[in-house]
């Protein structure tokens, strides 16, 4: 037998002879065997060592068996300790009744058969023994039920962390979705009234150049008519960005002058920043310009100006510099080696932490409060200079601020026309033809007709596309198509393909002051409002075969 599977056997006798032969009788199931001459001896065995089966004499001294039986058995440590009883002297029927009341399991006459004696306190160390080993692995499966617990708690801990992390994620996505909805249906409200305002925008500068015209030069009214004009053209350039805004705006890179379009634009930063924050414009004289959409770089310097302002809740500065550099050949921003001019918006704000920066350009992302930011904002603003040719770089530092630079290409300087000559001596020889105007709003009909009799042109108007259909088909010595695109029941593009199918070769124009993105290549483009200059301009170039802007498909 192992020796740590033992069990311990106490045997308690006042005679040594009777302790020395039950020792020997034992001695042949290999287990620990401890002898006490009296009780005391016994109590201390028992304190020490975790018995598993106790063999008493009945007849002792101080304390019999059956009183020392009963104090082992009220301790609770013995509860399952096997106490057999051994006498000679006490063997009547009450006697044995008296032992197993005092908590004995057997009671053994003497003489003692060896045998039996063996074999019953062999069953019961057994029994110890098992029991004990049931209790070890007792022990071990509720260790391993704890910790499979434990693991369980942790898992459903990290589930429900996880459960939670995806919940705040919709959350928010569905908040980013929401803002982009109303973003959406902003931007269609803005395009829409942009729309109508180019339209009445279209009436009063056509009428305002009309009257210019008629008026002497030396007119006192026409300081009044170019005042007018002026306030209008204003008018238009704010309908540009409104249609910025809502997407509608055809991307058209062109060479822009950075310190122009940033003057022009001061009023409606500082309003959109606030009185909080100290606006400084500081480009140098000479500054090169850049190749890039005007208006997308509009949107793109006020939302870092928004941004900037988001970050100094409690006021600040807000620099907007430029700069002339030189990309090298394999530069760490990625540019193709040349000339770029950086603009740079520099705030006070909070700052970002490198773990933020690294995501700032990510779309959707936003460390803004839910319905304050789409996370758009950045990321439009890389696409911008990435698709311009050029390229984005952020650096901030907690609690001083960000830098945002804009690298662009540089672009040939812009060329300046003299305005020494009046505006009719530069209009180009439109040679006399015969026009329909297809336009349903009358105030832009009127003023539209008078610029092409002007032009020397016949006019016919037509309200609708269904009506300028009737038209063609009755009028043989049409030249040239005008048509508005939004209108109801038909639309330009449509009303274009339906005059391609049955007049191939009549010359159509588009204008509109929608600008959203058509499937209409090859359609030259009149952007709403124009002047008599442009309108004489296209019509020349249809005349003359010219290449002429043309919208592209979107």
């Amino acid at each position: 037998m192992e020796p740590d599977s033992r069990v311990n056997i106490l045997l308690v006798d006042d005679q040594p002879a009777k302790l020395l032969s039950y020792e020997v009788i034992l001695g042949g199931l290999s287990e620990n065997l401890y002898k006490a001459a009296s009780a005391r001896d016994a109590f201390e065995i028992l304190l020490k060592k975790d018995v598993a089966v106790v063999l008493i004499d009945v007849c002792m001294p101080e304390l019999d068996g059956f009183e020392l039986a009963g104090m082992i058995r009220n301790h609770p440590r013995f509860a399952r300790t096997a106490i057999i009883f051994v006498s000679a002297v006490a063997m009547t029927d009450i006697d044995r009744i008296k032992g197993y009341e005092h908590g004995g399991v057997d009671y053994v006459p003497v003489p003692v058969v060896p045998e039996i004696l063996r074999a019953k306190v062999r069953i019961f160390a057994e029994l110890y023994r098992k029991t004990r080993q049931l209790e070890t692995l007792n022990a071990g499966l509720e260790r391993r039920v704890a910790e499979r617990t434990a693991e369980l708690e942790a898992m459903n801990a990290e589930l429900e962390r996880r459960v939670e992390e995806r919940t705040r994620e919709r959350q928010l996505a569905l908040a980013q979705v929401h803002e982009m909805q109303k973003l959406d249906s902003l931007g269609q409200l803005t395009g829409g009234v942009a729309h109508d305002f180019n339209n009445l925008l279209m009436a009063i500068l056509g009428n305002l150049e009309m009257l210019g015209r008629r008026l002497p030069a030396d007119d006192a009214s026409m300081r009044f008519v170019a005042g007018a004009t002026r306030a209008a053209e204003r008018g238009a350039n704010l309908t540009k960005r409104l249609l910025a805004f809502a997407r509608h705006q055809e991307l058209k890179p062109e060479s822009v002058d950075i310190i122009r379009l940033t003057e022009e634009m001061g009023e409606i930063l500082q309003r959109s920043i606030g009185p909080s924050i100290e606006l400084v414009i500081d480009l140098p004289s000479g500054l090169a310009p850049v190749r890039v959409d005007p208006n997308q770089l509009e949107l793109s310097i006020l939302n870092l100006a928004l941004n900037s302002r988001d970050a100094m809740p409690e006021g600040g500065r807000l620099a907007i510099t430029a700069s002339h550099r030189v990309a090298l050949a394999d530069n760490l921003l990625g540019l193709d080696p040349g000339d770029f001019v950086c603009i740079a918006v520099t705030d006070t704000g909070v700052g970002m932490d490198e773990t933020v920066l690294r995501r700032a350009a990510e779309p959707f992302f936003t460390t803004k409060q839910i319905g304050k930011g789409t996370g758009l904002g950045l990321s439009t603003v890389y696409g911008l200079t990435k698709q311009s040719g050029g390229a984005t770089r952020i650096s901030s530092r907690p609690g001083i601020g960000t830098v945002v630079e804009l690298w662009l290409p540089a672009a040939a300087p812009v060329a300046v026309e003299a305005d020494s000559q009046p505006a009719a001596a530069r209009l180009p020889a439109v040679q006399p033809c015969r026009v329909l105007l297809v336009e349903d709003d009358p105030l832009v009909a009127e003023s539209t007709v008078a610029m092409l009799e002007l032009l020397g042109s016949s006019v016919v108007v037509a309200p609708s596309g269904i009506r300028a259909l009737e038209i063609i088909g009755d009028d043989a010595k049409l030249d040239l198509v005008i048509t508005d695109h939004a209108m109801p029941g038909m639309t330009g593009v449509q009303l274009a393909q339906h005059i391609r199918a049955i007049k191939p070769g009549l010359s159509i124009v588009l204008a509109t002051g929608y600008a959203e993105r058509l499937d209409a290549a090859g359609l030259p483009l009149l952007d709403k409002p124009y002047r008599l200059d442009a309108l004489a301009s296209v019509i020349v170039s249809l005349q003359t075969g010219l290449a002429l802007p043309q919208k592209t498909t979107g």
